[in-house]
């Protein structure tokens, strides 16, 4: 066999290799849509039955406490408080955790709620590593709401020691830049209410803020934001969420509850030691361990998701933030992955251990990589075209329908997954009004693939490369924008 030969199959092997991989992840991507609709139809026709006003005014509710680790939140820590402390839900607590914070965020909230310092018992049932300096409740004769100041320890500690001060029997758990809708806290409580020795964890829909109207702690006027940043980032977490976690939620593997939004039982959380402060991405290592815990224990559990409560966050709208951010969450999954390899293809650990995760490591934590060789790839196969058109070549190493194919095969197929996403939105909840948001939004979903992709499996890739590495991270400070500017 010639040298040319040789070449063309090995360029033609690696084409096809790439063309599966992608028809592998977007085919396994349609399975979950197949499956997240079915689980949404299924959900619809429940919550017509589910007399939530009825819930609201049940004297034996499971109280809630709402944890809120704040760390520099100065530009939207009180829309944010005033959203949570206007829930609907009979008997609950909101547990401001401000985690050493450099900024006015500490001093803004004790003037907005009038809070006096006054002495608290913080228990010790999971370990902190940050000393509690104080706490606070607020002058006005509520008990609602509490401040909990701390030397800084990362938002996994913050979170612990939210824990150790909360009374309630469930825990939920959201940064302190979401905005929850007024009735999250009804719809995301309803499983534990239908199964109350079943379900362990819930987690809700997280959306983009960015661009709508914030009006006294409330997302008053939904609206597609304008800049590009913030409108790719829209149709991601539609996808994400509406797709992803309600496909993983209907096979009862469902391995991520976004740190923006999650409810859990307390006595568990006690039980499996709180949060990992030693893991970047302590909320899906939160959730893994629990899987750990009901599979070690023989202990039956669910972890489900409901597509109905909506907390509402902002995005970035710069690279370098988003950059550090998509670093840091895929950082986190390289981490969670290889400190619980040993849960790979286990029965003990059911559909998580024998499918989830596996799934996870192929086509999540190894996919930035074969983008970015895949794009090198496709690049590499234009300039050898480019030289055959030329006539530097004449060797025929290249076959332009596979060109085609390992390109329509990538964006075709995402492009479909985010407008399934859409119509499932559209069809439901239509937070999105009007021809004009439909349309940005459509953009978007071009949009992302021409260039936003890219960025973002390169920085992905970046802290796969930084978890090998073990280089050392801190939770970090995020840039705020504040909410509302309709931008």
């Amino acid at each position: 066999m010639s040298v040319v030969e040789l070449l063309r199959g090995l360029i033609e092997a690696m084409g096809w290799f790439f063309i599966s991989y992608s028809l592998l992840i977007n085919t396994s991507f349609l399975a979950l849509t197949v499956l997240a609709v079915v689980d949404f139809v299924n959900y619809r026709r429940r919550i017509q039955f589910a007399a939530y006003d009825e819930s609201f005014g049940e004297p034996l509710a499971r109280g809630i406490s709402v944890l809120m680790p704040a760390y520099n939140e100065s530009e939207t820590i009180i829309g944010s408080v005033q959203a949570m402390m206007a829930m609907r839900y009979p008997d609950f607590e909101v547990v401001v955790i401000d985690d050493g914070s450099k900024d006015d965020t500490v001093a803004k909230l004790i003037e907005a709620f009038d809070l006096v310092r006054l002495p608290m018992v913080v228990d010790d049932l999971v370990p902190i590593v940050g000393e509690v300096t104080g706490t606070w409740l607020s002058r006005r004769g509520s008990h609602s709401l509490v401040l909990v100041t701390k030397e800084n320890g990362g938002k996994a500690d913050a979170l612990n020691t939210g824990i150790n001060l909360a009374r309630k029997e469930l825990v939920c758990m959201v940064d302190a830049d979401s905005i929850l809708d007024p009735d999250s806290l009804l719809h995301v409580s309803r499983p534990f209410a239908d199964e109350p020795t079943e379900v362990v964890a819930a987690g809700g829909v997280v959306r983009v803020a960015n661009g709508s109207t914030i009006s006294q702690g409330r997302v008053t006027n939904v609206r597609m934001p304008r800049r590009w940043l913030a409108r790719v980032q829209v149709v991601e977490y539609l996808r994400a969420f509406m797709i992803g976690r309600a496909g993983w939620s209907a096979t009862g593997g469902l391995l991520i509850i976004s740190g923006a939004f999650g409810l859990f039982r307390k006595d568990v959380l006690v039980e499996v030691g709180g949060m990992a402060t030693d893991c970047i991405g302590e909320d899906a290592e939160l959730v893994v361990r629990i899987y750990r815990w009901m599979g070690d224990g023989d202990r039956a559990g669910k972890v489900v998701f409901v597509s109905e409560p909506v907390a509402w966050t902002e995005a970035p709208e710069d690279r370098a933030t988003l950059r550090k951010q998509r670093r840091r969450w895929h950082r986190g999954l390289a981490e969670i992955l290889t400190r619980h390899r040993d849960m790979l293809f286990r029965r003990r650990y059911g559909f998580v251990g024998l499918v989830t995760m596996p799934w996870f490591v192929v086509f999540e934590l190894l996919a930035p990589f074969l983008e970015i060789f895949g794009l090198v790839y496709f690049f590499v196969v234009l300039v050898l075209l480019g030289l055959e058109d030329l006539g530097f070549l004449s060797t025929d190493l290249v076959d332009p329908t596979l060109v085609v194919l390992l390109f329509s095969a990538s964006i075709l197929y995402s492009f479909l997954l985010t407008m399934v996403a859409l119509l499932a939105e559209e069809m439901s909840y239509r937070r999105y009004r009007g021809v004009g948001d439909l349309l940005r939004a459509i953009r978007a979903a071009v949009e992302e693939n021409f260039g936003y992709r890219q960025l973002n499996a390169w920085w992905r890739m970046g802290g796969a490369v930084e978890a090998v590495r073990r280089s050392q991270h801190d939770w970090g400070e995020m840039k705020r924008r504040g909410f509302g500017d309709g931008a």
